[in-house]
Formats: C-alpha cells, structure tokens, sequence
C-alpha cells in the first residue's frame, strides 16, 4: 500500500547504520527505465546489499532475481539472506508472473498504516488478553473513538482535519491510478476504478456478490471479480473468509468485504467522520466494523502467533462479526457495536456459535462503548472497544 511509510522506514534504518544497503526507487524515472531495458545489466552492477523501492513497476526484473539468488545458492555456495530487499505498493505474491519467480526465496512482510495500539504506544497484546479473557486491567485513559480513528491511518494525514484528508485521498487516488494500477495490469475500463471503489465502500460488512456488485457498474461478475482483486492487491481492500469448520450447509460459505483504510472509506462514501453517529448512527455502525476489521487485521500481522481471521453467518441471517481461530482449533469471537449499554439479546449470534462449536469456543466478546467489562455468562462479555488498542 502507498503512503504507509514504507520508504522512510527503509531510509532511516540506512541512515541509523541499521542496514548496509544502496537505495534504489522505480519511482525515479531513470532507475525505471534502466532496470526495465535492461534488467540483468542493472542488477549484476550492484554489488552490495540492495533495497529496490516500488519494485513492482518493474515486474521484468524478477526472472533476473530468480536467477542471481540461485546463483547464490547453489553455485557458489554462500549462505547469504537479505542481499535483495523489495518494498512495493502491491502484494506481488499475488500476480503469477512476478511471484513465480521467487517461491521459496523471498519472504513477505506486510506494512499497514498506524495501528490505534501505535498510536497510544500500547504493547498490542489485545488479542492474547482476548483468548486469556484478560479484561480488567484494561486502561481507559484513551476512550474517544473518533480521534483514534482519525489517528490510526496513513502517517500523511494521522489526525488532520477533514479539508486536509479529502485534498491527500483526492492525490492519493489519482496516483493510484495513473501509476500503481496500469503497472499491474492492462485494464480496458481503469476509470471505473474509482466507482468500484465507492460501491464496495458503500457495501463495507456485507457478503460478497460480485454480480450485484457488477450490475451497479455495468460490469460482468468476471470483470467485477479481476478488477477487485487488483484493488486487493493493492491492499485498498480486503476479504475476511467465512468460518464454517464441520458444520455442512448450515452456513454462509461467501467472504464479506471491507476497504483497508477506514478514513479512505469516509472519503469515498462523501462524509464527516466526526457528525457521523449524531447524523448517520446506522451507517457509523458500518465505519466502526471496518475500523474493527482493519484494527484486527494489523494486529494479527504482528502477533507472534498462527491466526486466522474469519466471520460467521448461518443462512438464516445469524451473525457473529468475526472470529479468531488459532492451529489448535480453539476460538474467540467478536462482535462490533456502537451503543453504549448492551441487553442480553444483543449476544444471540454469539450464543449459537458457542453452542454449535462446543469446547473449542473459548471466549465470546462484544466491543461496545461502554466503560465497563461485564460478564453477560460464562466465557461471553461486553468489552469497551477501548481495549482494542489500550492493551
């Protein structure tokens, strides 16, 4: 993803003696088109560590990598790890004919922008508390919400103010466009990018149906289904799979969607962020179970544990927003909700996943508002959704 501070991460530890390593960007014209006319000539010049920025507008050097580092390898039998360091706004492991290549010899690391546990300098344990149903030392010095949100996104526009982010996500598209997009495939309608956008935006929390989905813009369900996988990809959006591990049809078998920065979902959807759950508290319900999923999502990138993260829907409608399962089998559930008092109702789609799992449900949680962790039965809880980034 562009903007997550990729670049300056990578030229201070340079700077900071953290890395010996040259700096080359495919953002600088020149570099670009050398390395493209003649990717082996460019890369055997270099002959130390190397840090190659924005590497997958270049896609014809990966051959030419597959090559040098097997020639490390197995020829001349050094054991070398890290000459090569590649950062790129696209996920290459997902375009057949840049990641081919390098299986096997290249390992991904993902970089979000600022998470809320960044933001309050927390240990970002909230997902160990979550399984160890460790909620009372929670700490609810952070509470307000809204300017966790504004703060917890790309490094650029962490906590401005709204004229401020709508001029950077305006440039920020237009860039997305006229560079990243092109550079990843030959797309005969690329300006309907940005409506695509705007409609899976508009569908945040919902089943995937790329046919619905395709009808609003015009499109075939294929078409729908390439053009949103580059903007995945592209870690604009993103998937959260269903659960439904031995339990037959009972279950909804489709992925909900989700966009990967919620202030770029405000931008696309057109609205203020802070009148929100005054003017629009059913659509804010859809905002703070994106910001939810994003949260989750960067919390689990630097967990020390093997997780997966899923959702849950039976095909008469009940719900649990999403699940988190470790190896073993054993899960936590989260649902996600705006008010700030909780009844005994609210926890229904919680109840029938801890009924239908048995003793592999470990804990049932809903984040709410509130300021108390209160007990509603045995391993289910309302939680503040302060925890989400105080722990």
């Amino acid at each position: 993803m562009r903007q997550v501070g990729k670049s300056t991460l990578i030229l201070s530890l340079i700077e900071n003696g953290q890395i010996d390593a040259e700096y080359i960007t495919f953002d600088n014209p020149t570099q670009m088109y050398a390395a493209t006319s003649a990717p082996d000539a460019f890369l055997r010049a270099i002959k130390k560590s190397v840090v190659i920025d924005e590497v997958q507008l270049v896609p014809e050097i990966f051959r030419i990598l597959k090559i040098l580092v097997d020639d490390m390898r197995f020829e001349k039998k050094e054991k070398i790890s890290g000459k090569y360091l590649l950062t790129g706004s696209a996920n290459i492991m997902g375009l057949p004919k840049m990641s081919d290549p390098l299986v096997g010899r290249i390992i991904p690391i993902t970089l979000y922008p600022f998470s809320g546990s960044e933001i309050v300098e927390s240990e970002g344990k909230f997902i160990d508390k979550l399984f160890e149903k460790n909620f009372q030392k929670n700490n609810k010095k952070y509470t307000d919400i809204l300017d966790i949100i504004r703060k917890a996104t790309f490094p650029e526009i962490s906590g401005q103010h709204y004229d401020t982010r709508e001029i950077w996500f305006n440039g920020y598209l237009t860039t997305l466009l006229q560079k990243d997009v092109r550079a990843l495939a030959q797309l005969e309608k690329i300006a309907i990018i940005p409506q695509l956008l705007k409609v899976l935006a508009s569908r945040v929390g919902n089943l995937i149906n790329e046919s619905e989905i395709g009808r609003e813009l015009q499109l075939n369900s294929v078409t729908t289904k390439t053009y949103r996988n580059i903007l995945k990809l592209m870690f604009l959006v993103f998937d959260i799979k269903p659960w439904s591990k031995n339990l037959g049809k009972r279950l909804v078998k489709s992925p909900k969607g989700y966009i990967g920065d919620t202030l770029l979902m405000c931008h696309l959807l057109g609205i203020h962020l802070e009148t929100l759950p005054l003017l629009n508290p059913t659509l804010f319900d859809h905002v703070l179970e994106n910001f939810v999923a994003t949260e989750l999502k960067k919390l689990l990138g630097f967990s020390n544990q093997r997780l997966d993260l899923y959702h849950f829907r039976t095909q008469d409608g009940k719900e649990v927003d999403f699940i988190i399962e470790k190896p073993s089998g054993e899960i936590a559930a989260i649902e996600v909700k705006a008010a700030e008092n909780l009844k005994p109702n609210d926890f229904k789609g919680l109840k029938i996943l801890k009924a239908q799992v048995g003793k592999n449900f470990s804990v049932g949680v809903i984040l709410y508002q509130g300021k108390d962790v209160v007990a509603f039965e045995e391993n289910l809880y309302a939680v503040p959704l302060n925890a989400l980034w105080n722990n």
